[in-house]
């Protein structure tokens, strides 16, 4: 099953979020001598829809209508939503052992 989420995505106000430059975080990393990763593959499907905005993502098939309470990969914005929960999350820790 695909969606295809064009014509809300083009009525969707886009969030400015900056990715930082490859370089930069090299250069932030310069001294570090251990590193580790958090596997994040599907952490977007956690995050939670606004309450009130589901219905935006509604999906009609014969079986009944459907909506989602998660974030889509397909939406708008999903990205930079992510990166500011990460940055929020590990604000306490951001620069001292944790980059974003």
């Amino acid at each position: 099953m695909s969606f295809n989420y064009q014509t809300l995505n083009k009525v969707t106000i886009k969030n400015k979020f900056m990715v930082h430059l490859i370089q930069e975080l090299m250069d932030r990393m310069r001294e570090v001598s251990i590193f580790t990763k958090l596997d994040l593959r599907s952490s977007s499907w956690q995050v939670r829809i606004v309450e009130g905005e589901q219905y935006k993502t509604i999906c009609v098939t014969m079986y009944g209508a459907y909506k989602f309470l998660f974030m889509l990969f397909g939406l708008t914005n999903t990205l930079g939503i992510f990166c500011n929960l990460m940055n929020d999350m590990l604000y306490d820790y951001l620069d001292d052992f944790a980059l974003t």
